[in-house]
């Protein structure tokens, strides 16, 4: 499965960038494969796999803001691999054609 989600500190200092990225961290450690970008960060493996990263970043998180918001995406598809990247491999192709 691929699940999609950003984490706002709420409440805090204006600046979120340093715990944005102190959840980003604890993704790239997971070990799963992971994508961030400008709006989400994506991860991809099983359910409980990837739902244990997203609350592991969320706790981060929580445990120097006083309130964190949440929004969470998922395509669950079971035995499919390589989402991550095969999903976007498939529209490039399909745009090269014209």
């Amino acid at each position: 499965m691929l699940i999609a989600f950003s984490i706002t500190p709420l409440g805090g200092d204006e600046s979120v960038g340093d715990l944005v990225a102190e959840a980003v961290r604890v993704v790239r450690a997971s070990g799963l494969p992971n994508r961030t970008d400008a709006m989400f960060t994506t991860v991809e493996g099983e359910w409980d796999e990837v739902m244990a990263v997203v609350k592991r970043a969320v706790d981060v998180v929580a445990a120097q803001a006083p309130r964190v918001s949440v929004v969470l995406k998922a395509d669950v598809r079971p035995g499919v691999t390589d989402a991550l990247t095969g999903k976007i491999a498939r529209i490039e192709a399909r745009l090269a054609e014209g």
